[in-house]
């Protein structure tokens, strides 16, 4: 009896939670609307780094071929996609190091990364690299970020780029590179319910209620396998010391670090 009234009171509490941020999130609030303008503002003038995020896309049968490393092995090909990252940070180094990253959807990234999570073997080899660009790369963040000018950029741009471990795309001349796996299925942003309650409790409402459409972005959480060795790229560069400097977004430009001078 003392069971049945308790998940009778959990279920209504859970229904009240559920039904309040329902109603916050489909109607935001004027200081909610607050709120976003003057962070947009604020993050406007603070300087964010700038990635590039490269996986396969499940289910084809033909790929552009890399250099030289594809021409020995005899996987089945794959093809290849990329997509600039308007947001990336580590989050976390211990236990387990973590990068976490947001998406638009619908991508065929987010669509791919999220196949990927649902395979069984997802954590014992990484499925994605994440490549930091350096100051000398703002062409491959404005080539990545407009996949419809380039649909298959690795076959059909002039970006440079050799093959991981994994067999996933490695940017030549970046800052760094991270062969990543999700820790998971990506976290809707413009609803937190899946804080409130289980993933499977979640969807299953988002299923009944929504049909598990209109969402706006996604957040990804990526456990980090290896750090790669980057490549340098052919070609000299009108500024070297730019391939060893980030490349960093602020005010609505691309631009790159300084020293404060001393006083």
């Amino acid at each position: 009896m003392l069971q049945s009234c308790t998940s009778a009171v959990r279920r209504t509490t859970h229904n009240l939670n559920y039904n309040l941020l329902r109603s916050y999130s489909s109607v935001p609030s004027t200081q909610a609307r607050l709120v976003k303008q003057s962070l947009r503002k604020l993050l406007r003038e603070t300087a964010q780094p700038v990635a590039v995020v490269t996986s396969t896309l499940p289910d084809h049968e033909t790929a552009p071929r890399s250099d030289s490393s594809m021409q020995s092995q005899k996987k089945a090909p794959s093809i290849f996609h990329g997509a600039t990252l308007s947001s990336f940070t580590s989050i976390s180094l211990d236990p387990h190091p973590l990068v976490a990253f947001s998406l638009r959807v619908p991508s065929r990234m987010a669509l791919a990364l999220n196949a990927h999570a649902a395979k069984p073997q997802m954590q014992i080899s990484s499925h994605m690299v994440v490549n930091i660009l350096s100051a000398a790369q703002p062409h491959i963040a404005r080539l990545f970020s407009s996949p419809d000018l380039h649909p298959f950029p690795f076959a059909e741009s002039e970006v440079q780029w050799t093959q991981s471990a994994d067999g996933l795309p490695v940017i030549k001349g970046s800052l760094g590179a991270l062969s990543c796996t999700v820790v998971g299925r990506s976290l809707p942003l413009n609803d937190t319910r899946w804080l409130h309650s289980s993933m499977k409790e979640w969807e299953a409402e988002v299923q009944q209620v929504e049909g598990g459409s209109g969402l706006a972005s996604e957040l990804f959480i990526a456990r980090v396998l290896r750090v790669e060795d980057v490549q340098e790229p052919e070609g000299q560069l009108e500024n070297e010391r730019l391939r060893t400097l980030p490349l960093l977004y602020h005010q609505r430009a691309y631009t790159t670090v300084g020293k404060i001078p001393n006083r």
